[in-house]
């Protein structure tokens, strides 16, 4: 029997509290990375600035260290998309994703090349990754050498699906350039990393854990939910198993799954604004995302090419987008409201606004923020 029916406002309150943008938090960055499940990371700044929306006094140079420490890393992760996680979380799950990665894969290739022979193609690649870390360029010509006739970009979506890799950090912008080198997960953190489960009570308890990790930082959610954010088969199974301990809800005709001490609070509880960078995973786990992006909205945060706008928050809703640029040493953050706002908020933008530019542009000479 479920426990009650949960309202927007409610599902929103909940989702803001878990991802840490009701208040910052004095924890750290690992710490943090592992309670949101890993930080998606196609564009270089966003898990940066996503920790800075989130933590107290943060500083770029801790991410940047605990990255060169080799305590997080940067991999294909959640629906096969890159991701910041910790070399705990990376060693402890990858076998639980493979499945996704692996039916990733199988949708390239049956688009492009069937028949690539992905256990040869993948081996081959271990071995010239093993003697130095790669470019996916200098990859694609290695590849493409041994196999002439096949479709390279297949053949390197295999490695990148089936072969645990992870990006070298440079010690300088945001820690990873745009052509980075990749380096096998086993040599980078010096321990195995492995790619299945030969166990397989111990392989569902592993995503029981997963799906118990999602509630805890994006709950309460249904199953077509988890199934959105992780993309992996055998989620309503889970559920079901983890049902007994788990308390359940009710949002129109769908049932919502949650751990049941997690916080859901009061659904007035006050928000302030906050900024979230692009691709930030509040916006892209759940099926519905009406709990935080409004319907008359969504053409102005999902962008084409599956890009994903950078926001702002108001009263826990998405409530516009911003980007900064700079030009002749100036950095200009341009925050672009969907609708007129009131004035405290306006004030804390500029004020939230001006601390990121900063934070973002720390060497330019001047900082401007416009609402």
């Amino acid at each position: 029997m479920a426990d009650g029916t949960l309202t927007l406002r409610e599902l929103n309150r909940a989702l803001l509290d878990r991802q840490f943008l009701v208040q910052r938090q004095g924890t750290t960055a690992p710490e943090m990375i592992e309670e949101l499940g890993g930080l998606q990371a196609q564009a270089a700044p966003g898990p940066y600035v996503g920790l800075w929306t989130r933590l107290e006094g943060y500083d770029r140079a801790d991410l940047a260290q605990r990255i060169a420490d080799r305590a997080v890393v940067k991999a294909a992760w959640l629906r096969g998309t890159l991701h910041l996680v910790t070399a705990e979380d990376y060693r402890r799950h990858r076998a639980t994703l493979q499945p996704m990665l692996t039916a990733a894969y199988q949708d390239i290739a049956k688009r492009r090349q069937p028949d690539v022979a992905v256990a040869d193609v993948v081996a081959a690649a271990r071995e010239h990754l093993a003697e130095a870390p790669r470019t996916f360029a200098e990859l694609s010509a290695f590849l493409s050498g041994r196999w002439p006739d096949d479709d390279v970009g297949t053949m390197r979506h295999a490695v990148r699906m089936h072969l645990p890799i992870v990006q070298v950090p440079v010690d300088k912008g945001w820690s990873f350039p745009a052509q980075p080198r990749f380096a096998l997960a086993d040599d980078w953190l010096g321990a195995e990393v492995p790619v299945e489960s030969d166990d397989p009570d111990a392989a569902l308890d592993a995503l029981d854990r997963l799906v118990e990790r999602y509630l805890r930082a994006f709950g309460p959610a249904g199953v077509t939910d988890v199934q959105t954010w992780s993309g992996l088969p055998g989620v309503a199974e889970s559920l079901e198993r983890l049902r007994p301990s788990l308390a359940t809800f009710k949002a129109g005709r769908t049932e919502l799954f949650d751990l049941p001490d997690a916080p859901r609070p009061d659904p007035d509880t006050p928000v302030p604004p906050r900024f979230l960078p692009e691709f930030d995973n509040v916006l892209l786990s759940h099926r519905k995302r009406t709990r935080i992006v409004a319907d008359e909205h969504r053409k102005q945060v999902y962008l084409p090419a599956l890009r994903v706008a950078p926001t702002v928050l108001i009263d826990g809703f998405v409530g516009g987008t911003w980007k900064v640029t700079t030009k002749r040493g100036e950095a200009v953050l341009e925050v672009v409201p969907f609708g007129r706002l009131a004035r405290v908020d306006r004030d804390v933008l500029a004020d939230e606004g001006e601390r990121l530019v900063r934070f973002m542009e720390p060497d330019a000479k001047s900082h401007v923020v416009r609402v």
